[in-house]
């Protein structure tokens, strides 16, 4: 996938394409098949028992399992694959439940340099775009610039942000804004790290545990450390009796199947992954999603929650009527574009929509698509208001007119046309099943709360 962990997909991918060709499921193809997935977790620096583990799983059920009478053979392998995978990674995701009371706390610990205080404003900003009132707390009392890196990313976030800079007592400073943060429906709170899990640190944290009382008290890995964050995550889940992990810096790295699979086999399931350095990219950790765009299946649910994001209620069910009914014009093409350019890189997206992950588009292809949205955005900003709400008055000389006045050529704005036709086409196909599209409206909608 395009996101995390790229060999591993794309390595996955071809053992999926080598079923998908084969004429018939033998004991000769399950046996390359494993082979091609012990290679492809090998080379994600997944340990190797972990590794036999699996594909001996996986070999039993292929040998054994014969599936329900609706799928073919090879339709049973590939599931039996992603079954596997999914248990392999920790099982059904586990979502944390902020609304269970007011305010629900999640404390966050880990050792120096693993992206606690990033995942602060991430974790913050996740929670503020589904409707909550959140506050973030700084008691890092370690690291100096702590309190101004937090200060700024709540300000980017748009959050409560509280702390006392100077001062080198944790919990005297959550004791000092306890009050305040009560008003909140959701607290934050950032602690300090030290080079490794020593008994100062646990000290620490026990007694800023003590005071805060977390419902959630999550701890912070780096990917880049591997098949050490098992060692590390099970140190603290018996030290500090963490409730689950978050996975930073995993698009940046090799070793990110490594740390996320060890940390999946300690008790501490992992909660969300750091998938970017952008403050909105943060994922919650579901498996199945996640195996899903890594074989190229998609991830549906995923690409709702982007579009949540990027969408409010509002506009979700207006455009939704708009389909609808058949209307389609520039301006709801602009929207569109909009809200896309909200959800993340062409990439991204393309591997979360069901088939696509498995269709081989270069990225330069991509990179091309997102650069023509950049010039598209400029020319209808040279467009008057009765181009934009019915392009069909288009012609040589207005299109001409527009180039001019955008700065771009001819070829780029008949481009822009080519695709509005497109999508007026895919909404029209869309008209004839409406109440699909309703409910998935509803869905993209309605969904916007806790």
């Amino acid at each position: 996938m395009k996101m995390v962990l790229d060999k591993l997909s794309d390595s996955l991918k071809s053992t999926l394409q080598k079923i998908t060709n084969s004429l018939f499921v033998d004991e000769k193809l399950i046996n390359e098949l494993v082979k091609d997935i012990q290679r492809a977790l090998l080379q994600s620096d997944v340990n190797v028992s972990m590794v036999f583990e699996i594909t001996k799983k996986i070999k039993e059920r292929a040998i054994k399992e014969t599936g329900p009478a609706a799928i073919s053979k090879k339709e049973n392998l590939v599931r039996i694959v992603y079954d596997e995978l999914v248990d392999f990674l920790g099982g059904p995701g586990s979502k944390i439940d902020v609304t269970k009371k007011k305010p629900f706390k999640i404390m966050l610990v880990g050792l120096f340099g693993s992206g606690k205080t990033t995942l602060t404003g991430k974790l913050a900003r996740y929670y503020k775009t589904r409707g909550m009132k959140v506050g973030v707390i700084q008691t890092d009392t370690w690291r100096p610039a702590a309190y101004d890196q937090l200060e700024q990313l709540s300000e980017k976030a748009q959050v409560n942000f509280y702390g006392e800079k100077g001062e080198k007592n944790p919990v005297k400073i959550y004791k000092k804004y306890q009050a305040e943060l009560e008003k909140n429906d959701l607290v934050i709170i950032d602690s300090a790290g030290r080079d490794a899990l020593s008994e100062e640190l646990i000290t620490e944290l026990d007694e800023l545990h003590e005071a805060v009382q977390a419902d959630e008290k999550l701890l912070v890995i780096s990917a880049d450390i591997g098949q050490a964050a098992e060692k590390q995550a099970q140190a603290f889940h018996e030290s500090c009796g963490v409730t689950g992990v978050v996975i930073t810096k995993l698009d940046g790295t090799a070793k990110g199947g490594g740390a996320l699979i060890a940390c999946s086999v300690t008790g501490a399931p992992v909660k969300f992954i750091g998938v970017g350095e952008g403050i909105a990219d943060l994922e919650e950790f579901k498996p199945e999603g996640f195996v899903g765009r890594m074989l190229g299946m998609g991830d549906l649910e995923a690409l709702l929650e982007k579009a949540k994001e990027a969408m409010t209620e509002e506009d979700a069910q207006d455009m939704g009527k708009k389909f609808l009914k058949g209307e389609y014009n520039l301006i709801d093409l602009y929207e569109q574009m909009k809200a896309m350019k909200k959800m993340g890189s062409m990439g991204k997206i393309m591997e979360m929509i069901p088939g696509m992950g498995s269709l081989k588009i270069p990225k330069e292809a991509l990179q091309a698509q997102e650069g023509n949205i950049e010039k598209w955005k400029i020319a209808m900003d040279s467009m008057t208001k009765g181009e934009l709400e019915d392009p069909e008055i288009m012609d040589g000389g207005r299109v001409k007119r527009i180039a001019i006045g955008s700065g771009l050529q001819v070829s780029d704005i008949r481009s822009l046309l080519k695709q509005y036709r497109q999508s007026k086409k895919l909404v029209k196909m869309m008209k004839g099943n409406e109440k699909n599209m309703d409910k998935m409206m509803k869905k993209m909608g309605g969904g916007m709360k806790f």
